[in-house]
């Protein structure tokens, strides 16, 4: 174990200190001269005050994080603190980014290509059937599969990942000491057992009470490079977990279902206000990610035309914007770019003339 894994676990164990102010304080000092640091230097520090920093310096509740450590060492649970190498690399982009999570398995939680699939527990065989095609027709492209290990569309997708031959990593809220519902532990394990995984932020003997569900869901949102919504309601945790997903920026995805339905209004509410897209085939999720190779372009190609196309500034600003993700919104290009729509409108037509730029359903761009 990490020598200073005592002090990181206990890090997560003050009162008052949160994922928000961990991650401030990490910003100053590491996490053993946290507790070491004089309470005037700590409460200087923006964000944390008088409060916070009395809460660290009397903080007595070590002894609870060695007995973490020796449950951790017991079951061969690893612990990975905000700034560990396999730390999940995507959470880091949130601004509430867990603080320490412990993880059994060996899956990539850092792999080229993450996807989260969500819905409702009690599902359609619409749903089933949706989320069984959709997963078979990513295989050959190697893709991780995220969900919450709970009843109906998340325990359908994990099976589904491994039938496929997927690694599939199951988010819990609560302790690795147990399985929530009990009736998926033979599921859990074969996901350990088949390169997938179970990741959770909180500490062994913690119950999965409900105010867990919704700190669970944006590990969910967060660790993943999409977020596909099978099936839901207008309320629960599968629209918490779109809400996250989106402002974390990440691209989702919903199929849309009857208008009587009520099982399916939560996805035709995240399309109809575009905050989802509109998802019948597994194809439209590759396409807007960029995940497959394209056969017929060439490296040389794509330089030659990154080399000889000279773009005038407003064109430089939004390909910019396009850089940072695989698909971008239309109101986020006008909103980051800074320049009037109009101004944007014909920026971008320009960059798609000379087949720099994409246009995507949902009034989604990315780079050609």
């Amino acid at each position: 174990m990490h020598p200073d894994l005592l002090y990181q676990l206990s890090l997560t164990m003050v009162p008052n200190i949160g994922p928000v102010q961990a991650k401030i304080l990490l910003q100053h000092c590491e996490a053993e001269e946290i507790f070491h640091a004089k309470k005037s230097f700590l409460e200087k520090i923006e964000g944390i005050g008088p409060v916070r920093a009395d809460s660290i310096k009397k903080f007595d509740g070590f002894y609870r994080a060695e007995d973490e450590i020796k449950f951790i060492e017991k079951y061969r649970i690893k612990p990975l603190f905000l700034t560990d190498e396999a730390y999940p690399k995507r959470l880091l982009n949130c601004y509430d980014s867990p603080t320490l999570l412990y993880y059994r398995g060996d899956a990539d939680l850092n792999a080229p290509k993450i996807i989260a699939i969500i819905g409702t527990r009690s599902h359609t065989d619409y749903a089933k059937q949706a989320t069984e095609k959709i997963i078979k027709e990513l295989a050959g492209l190697n893709v991780a599969v995220i969900s919450g290990l709970a009843y109906g569309v998340d325990a359908i997708a994990h099976k589904a990942a491994l039938k496929n031959n997927l690694p599939t990593v199951g988010v819990l809220a609560h302790g690795l000491d147990h399985i929530y519902p009990p009736e998926h532990t033979h599921l859990a394990k074969e996901m350990v057992k088949n390169n997938g995984g179970l990741l959770t932020e909180f500490r062994s003997n913690t119950k999965p009470d409900k105010h867990n569900f919704p700190t669970r869901n944006r590990i969910v949102a967060g660790m993943s490079d999409a977020t596909l919504v099978i099936e839901t309601g207008l309320k629960g945790g599968s629209m918490i977990t779109a809400e996250l997903a989106n402002g974390y920026n990440k691209d989702v995805f919903a199929l849309p279902g009857k208008i009587t339905d009520a099982k399916s209004a939560g996805c035709n509410f995240l399309i109809k206000n575009n905050k989802a897209i509109l998802l019948t085939d597994a194809q439209e999720i590759i396409d807007v990610m960029g995940w497959e190779e394209k056969k017929n372009r060439k490296n040389e190609k794509k330089n030659q035309r990154e080399l000889f196309i000279e773009l005038t500034a407003d064109e430089k600003i939004i390909v910019d914007i396009l850089k940072e993700k695989a698909s971008v919104p239309i109101d986020e290009i006008n909103s980051k770019s800074g320049l009037s729509s109009s101004a944007v409108a014909g920026a971008i037509l320009n960059l798609e003339l000379q087949s720099v730029v994409l246009s995507l359903p949902g009034k989604l761009y990315r780079l050609a």
